[in-house]
């Protein structure tokens, strides 16, 4: 309950204060005293209402002894302020409001993480590809930009939406990225994040209804999440696409996403998440992953590449094309990215799993290995192990 509140509860505290740092060390002591008193009091019936409550009184005591932010004091506690949560949803306030277009794109995406996502500085590090005490630094130096701001924490106007959208629909797609395929612990995913990154998104489209990539997003992330069900076993082990029970996708959502991207594609601005939930589009269509249209995956994945340059789009095209044309073309793609992620496990893990249908058990169980060395999801280790068990012991 705290984890689903605390950012909702944050984003008032923000609005009232105009100031992240302060909010969030008010909403640090606020969960304190929750996590110390409803365990012997009870849970309150406006558990909401409380923690802002408790939150507004630590933000009067912090700046009552500060004669300079005497008129930030008069706006928390004025007898205006509300309990209950308004009727718009004060997180797309915060989530805009890390976007500021005083922070670069990585900052801000970072700051959002940590403020509505709820991720740890470790797991936005991973997700940067970055060490955590440099994306510490970042996060402090942007809390500090903001700080400095004249109100930065308001709902951008009409003009402002495009400079910020941008890094909203990428903070998104990282935040479902990281439930869906969860890069720490040992569970697979975080249904938590999955479905705060689905229900924001959902309100951003309410909001921007015509804009045909925060269409694209949402769909993505109905037609990906669609496949959560399957994607762990009965155990709690990873389930590859391949292999997931398709029967037990959710259909209503691959309905809704598949209408989505076919809305977002009628436009003639065609964006990377148009293109990546047209991707996700073809497998969730396919009755079996025999069935799956692979020309059309490899297609799409070619014009994403053209468009984004992204070395882990061409490592996912990389695949298509091996399942189009052969494993050899497939490794010879790869052999140029090479230089540029010879050492990430998901690029040593599809090598290994192309190295395998190449007829090279032994360089595929050395590329499968090198993989589970370096990944940091404990379900993608085991996984990856139980492959190299496999391809080492075949009798077994």
């Amino acid at each position: 309950m705290l984890r689903t509140l605390a950012p909702q509860v944050l984003a008032v505290l923000v609005r009232r204060s105009g100031d992240l740092a302060d909010a969030q060390d008010a909403l640090q002591e606020a969960l304190l005293a929750a996590a110390t008193q409803w365990p012997v009091d009870g849970v309150p019936d406006n558990p909401h209402g409380w923690l802002v409550v408790v939150g507004q009184r630590r933000l009067v005591d912090a700046w009552r002894s500060q004669e300079s932010r005497r008129r930030r004091e008069a706006l928390v506690a004025s007898p205006e302020a509300v309990v209950d949560p308004p009727d718009g949803d004060d997180s797309l306030l915060l989530l805009f409001g890390c976007c500021h277009p005083a922070l670069s794109p990585a900052s801000a995406v970072a700051l959002t993480l940590r403020s509505v996502g709820g991720l740890s500085t470790a797991e936005i590090a991973r997700a940067f590809l970055v060490p955590e005490a440099t994306m510490a630094q970042r996060l402090s130096r942007s809390r500090r930009i903001l700080r400095e701001l004249e109100e930065p924490f308001l709902m951008p106007s009409a003009t402002e939406y495009p400079e910020r959208l941008r890094a909203v629909l990428r903070v998104l797609y990282l935040m479902f990225n990281e439930g869906y395929a969860s890069t720490s612990g040992p569970a697979v995913t975080r249904a938590d994040l999955a479905v705060e990154a689905q229900r924001l998104s959902r309100a951003l489209r309410t909001s921007l209804p015509d804009d045909p990539e925060v269409t694209g997003l949402l769909a993505l992330i109905l037609l990906t999440d669609a496949r959560r069900p399957s994607r762990t076993g009965p155990e709690g082990q990873l389930v590859p696409l391949a292999e997931q029970d398709r029967s037990a996708w959710d259909a209503e959502m691959v309905a809704e996403g598949v209408r989505l991207v076919e809305e977002a594609l009628s436009t003639e601005a065609v964006g990377e998440y148009q293109l990546q939930a047209a991707i996700a589009a073809v497998h969730d269509e396919a009755s079996t992953a025999d069935d799956t249209d692979w020309p059309q995956v490899l297609a799409l994945y070619g014009l994403l590449e053209r468009m984004t340059g992204n070395p882990m789009v061409t490592l996912n095209r990389a695949v298509a094309l091996a399942m189009v044309r052969g494993p050899s073309e497939g490794l010879a793609l790869l052999g140029t990215l090479d230089p540029v992620l010879g050492t990430h496990h998901r690029f040593l893990a599809v090598r290994g799993h192309l190295r395998e249908r190449a007829g090279d058990p032994v360089g595929a169980a050395d590329d499968l290995l090198a993989a589970s060395r370096r990944t940091t999801s404990t379900a993608e280790r085991d996984y990856l192990l139980l492959q190299v068990s496999r391809l080492r012991h075949p009798s077994r």
